[in-house]
């Protein structure tokens, strides 16, 4: 970005950003777009792509709306001292730019302090929710981090070219990306390689997708393909696979049809060394794309829940086990609930093949692993899970609404609130947990949840923080601890 950058500071820089010259702005924050705010001298927000906050730049604005204009940046006149020159040439505001990360520019632990402020603001502005303690944030490699993608392949006739990569900056185009730093190493030098060989098949014109899922040992590359793949195209496949040391998975039509081309090795897998757990996976498995960050990220969430062996815990979204085997580590019984019976199904077989792992006197809890919507919850439901001393809660974007919704509606019952649904009979005995800890990938969900934990259901939150499992992006994703009152 520094080619936008003014040589030196133009004579008539102004004392006081109150008299801007026309077409100037301040940056005043940025949003969680990654887009710097600023504003015009009648209040109207403008939102720039590229500039950062602090900063004076200028900006060619290319959507103007009652309540907010829209522009990116042109010139920067007074440069932030967090700006910093982006790691992959594929990034940027120029045509053809790769739209996988948008804070290449911003030094990464500003990006950090940004994602923190986002959380605060929208805890206490949709949450009516303040921390009593902010938590330290968890960081990790800022390159090389990105375990798991999803990669766009086109080959564009007119000119003879294959495509792999993630899309355009606002754009349905691929991006003609040739390295991509955020990506493993040695799976950012497959890029090339991929595109020639799928330049070099039968089928280069029906290949729309590679997705990749990288375990700690094992590499996994799952092909969409909308014809039958010939024999040669499969031959193609397997010498690639010896070459790079991959695993090739075939999918012919939806999820469901993902398939291994041929026997494994070895399994594609992650482990948690500290908790002696080995989590296997399928490569379309919801698993955490930053696997370092992971490890933190359960030990921290398990640490501030502090389990005891005389405990019983519940795990709400537990997918493949990813908290709920190590919770197993620590408590007295464990339930797992998730939506999926498929991945329902996974956690009981990742449970059984870890618990005949243990050393004699080292077994995991007893556990048990329940499919139910959880966006359908009620407070019946609540109850026939039985009491539980903790929490884990690690939803999707849509956040964990029905269930704390059920939970506040218990608390509201015994209150004696107004409007307060009938609890059914023989719930006297049931308790709410003592502390709950939601890990969340989207702020506002996790403001929503935390108003109704704490406004409505009994609880305070004790701490939150951040998690940087996406550097570079403006992706948020975070951490917050509940306490009964």
């Amino acid at each position: 970005m520094s080619d936008l950058s003014e040589n030196n500071p133009p004579a008539n820089l102004p004392e006081s950003t109150s008299e801007l010259p026309p077409g100037w702005y301040e940056v005043l924050s940025m949003d969680m777009d990654a887009q710097g705010v600023a504003r015009q001298p009648d209040g109207k927000v403008v939102f720039i792509d590229g500039a950062l906050p602090t900063e004076l730049v200028s900006a060619n604005i290319h959507r103007k709306k009652n309540s907010f204009e829209r522009g990116s940046l042109t010139v920067i006149h007074r440069e932030s001292s967090q700006r910093v020159t982006p790691g992959c040439p594929h990034f940027g505001l120029h045509a053809g730019a790769c739209g996988g990360c948008k804070m290449q520019h911003m030094h990464v632990s500003a990006q950090v302090a940004v994602k923190q402020r986002v959380l605060e603001d929208n805890l206490w502005h949709l949450g009516k929710v303040k921390t009593e303690t902010v938590l330290r944030p968890i960081e990790g490699p800022a390159w090389g981090y990105r375990y798991r993608a999803r990669l766009s392949v086109r080959y564009v006739i007119k000119k003879q070219k294959v495509l792999v990569g993630f899309h355009e900056r606002k754009s349905r185009y691929i991006a003609d990306m040739e390295v991509c730093r955020v990506l493993p190493p040695h799976v950012d030098n497959m890029l090339m390689p991929l595109r020639a060989l799928v330049a070099s098949m039968d089928a280069r014109e029906t290949l729309p997708q590679i997705e990749v899922a990288c375990g700690d040992d094992v590499t996994a590359l799952v092909l969409r393909h909308m014809e039958p793949l010939s024999e040669a195209d499969q031959g193609r496949l397997r010498a690639f696979a010896a070459e790079q040391n991959i695993q090739w998975w075939l999918q012919s039509k939806g999820p469901d049809t993902v398939q291994l081309m041929d026997p494994p090795i070895q399994d594609l897998a992650y482990s948690l060394p500290d908790f002696g757990i080995t989590m296997p996976f399928k490569p379309t498995d919801f698993t955490q794309v930053n696997p370092h960050i992971n490890r933190v990220l359960v030990t921290r969430a398990l640490r501030l829940l502090d389990v005891k062996k005389s405990e019983r815990v519940i795990d709400w979204f537990c997918g493949l086990g990813n908290f709920t085997l190590p919770l197993a580590t620590q408590a007295r019984e464990v339930l797992g609930i998730e939506g999926s019976d498929a991945l329902v199904a996974r956690s009981r077989d990742n449970y059984a093949r870890n618990q005949a792992q243990r050393l004699e006197g080292d077994a995991l809890a007893p556990t048990d692993f329940v499919a139910r919507n959880l966006f359908n919850m009620t407070p019946e439901m609540l109850i026939a899970d039985g009491v539980a001393d903790k929490w884990l809660v690690d939803p999707p974007r849509e956040g964990a609404f029905a269930l704390v919704q059920a939970l506040a509606d218990i608390h509201q019952a015994r209150l004696g609130a107004e409007d307060a649904v009938v609890l059914p009979e023989g719930s006297e005995a049931w308790q709410p947990p003592q502390r709950i800890v939601y890990v969340s990938c989207a702020p506002a969900t996790l403001a929503r949840d935390a108003d109704l934990l704490v406004n409505k259901a009994g609880y305070r939150c004790v701490s939150a923080g951040v998690i940087n499992m996406f550097p570079h992006t403006a992706h948020v994703e975070s951490m917050a601890v509940f306490e009964r009152i």
